[in-house]
């Protein structure tokens, strides 16, 4: 154990200092308000992330899984359907799925970039796949252009999972305007993150802008007249006032979290058992988590040696969605070796945009210490 603060995998502090008289202003200004759900808070928050992202139209909800679900029916997506995402990602890319009574099925991810890829989504197409979910995990995205290419030639609709890379770019464009749909998440460790549960959706195709729209609240487009069955999924406005806050901050904040990197890129070099992350060269990275590879057979005791030692690393995914006891429940026998090998080696450091130099350095020394002991 140490005597020195504790070192979270995630530290939102900075920001509320940073922005804390406007972000409480703001709280008070919502609750005095009377209006807490939907209404202008919300409105102005899709007006101003269509702008940002480049997008037509952006539809709030109450959190990333919902932006998934809401845009799968959105989409048409049901029972006798297979969509292909990742078995490397969190699970509500493939529950989502489930969830609107059709088949997740698992493409194998590429090792560099622990992302799904155009080749790997080819090899799991059958006659029923509908649609890809490609997840933009850690920060960055697959190739989009080789994915949507690929997905017009089959004839296959594209839902970006953005929950994690808000922000990043290919080329010109930011990931969220480059599928046919795109579902959010604001979680408060996000790159952009509320103080509660917040999703959104965006799209360029306007008819299915308005059937998010409709299926959001309770498939009604006007009081007591119900075209759709849909959910409860809306955004609470105070949710969407504090975001509004934030967003205009978030270039900056993915920079700080770029240069972060960086430095542990310079002081993670001598460390030969290390694998850092690797940027594609199709897109940038906005290092949601900074995650390497380590020893398989010593990570969970690196992982736990450094949490000994006050620095609060984790392993984001330590187990694939096609090994988890529901889909063995349900007949997945699908071996996926990159997807595995990467769940028993994978440790993610502290990262956050305000970290600094002097912390990363603690961190990394814990590190070469679990190292040389685990």
């Amino acid at each position: 154990m140490t005597d020195q603060p504790f070192i979270p995998i995630y530290n939102p502090r900075p920001q509320y200092d940073q922005l804390r008289e406007q972000l409480e202003a703001t709280a008070l200004r919502v609750l005095a308000s009377g209006g807490y759900v939907l209404g202008p808070e919300v409105q102005g928050l899709e007006a101003e992330v269509t702008e940002f992202l480049g997008v037509e139209h952006a539809i709030g909800c109450n959190s990333g899984t919902d932006a998934l679900i809401i845009a799968l029916a959105a989409l048409g997506i049901g029972p006798g359907d297979e969509v292909i995402t990742s078995p490397f990602t969190f699970f509500a890319s493939s529950e989502s799925v489930d969830l609107v009574g059709a088949k997740p099925v698992f493409a194998e991810i590429d090792p560099t970039t622990f992302n799904i890829t155009a080749e790997t989504i080819a090899a799991a197409i059958t006659e029923r796949t509908r649609a890809i979910i490609p997840v933009h995990l850690y920060g960055q995205g697959p190739d989009m252009a080789a994915i949507n290419a690929l997905a017009e030639k089959h004839g296959l609709k594209v839902l970006e999972d953005v929950a994690q890379a808000f922000g990043a770019r290919q080329g010109e464009r930011r990931l969220g305007s480059l599928g046919d749909i795109a579902a959010h998440s604001f979680y408060p460790t996000k790159n952009l993150g509320a103080a509660g549960d917040a999703g959104m959706i965006t799209t360029n195709d306007a008819a299915l802008a308005e059937r998010c729209r409709l299926l959001r609240v309770h498939g009604s487009s006007r009081r007591d007249h119900h075209t759709a069955i849909g959910y409860n999924s809306r955004l609470d406005a105070l949710q969407a006032a504090l975001l509004r806050v934030k967003l205009p901050h978030l270039d900056d904040w993915n920079a700080g979290r770029q240069a972060a990197a960086a430095r542990y890129d310079d002081l993670l070099a001598p460390l030969p058992e290390v694998t850092p992350p690797v940027v594609a060269p199709h897109g940038d990275h906005v290092f949601h988590q900074y995650t390497l590879r380590v020893p398989s057979d010593r990570r969970d005791a690196i992982r736990q040696y450094m949490n000994d030692q006050g620095v609060g690393a984790n392993s984001y995914y330590s187990a694939p969605l096609h090994t988890q006891p529901v889909y063995r429940e349900k007949g997945y026998t699908v071996s996926l070796p990159e997807a595995e090998r990467a769940a028993r080696e994978v440790i993610s450091l502290p990262m956050w945009p305000a970290i600094d130099r002097a912390t990363q350095v603690r961190v990394v020394e814990a590190l070469k210490e679990a190292l040389s002991k685990a």
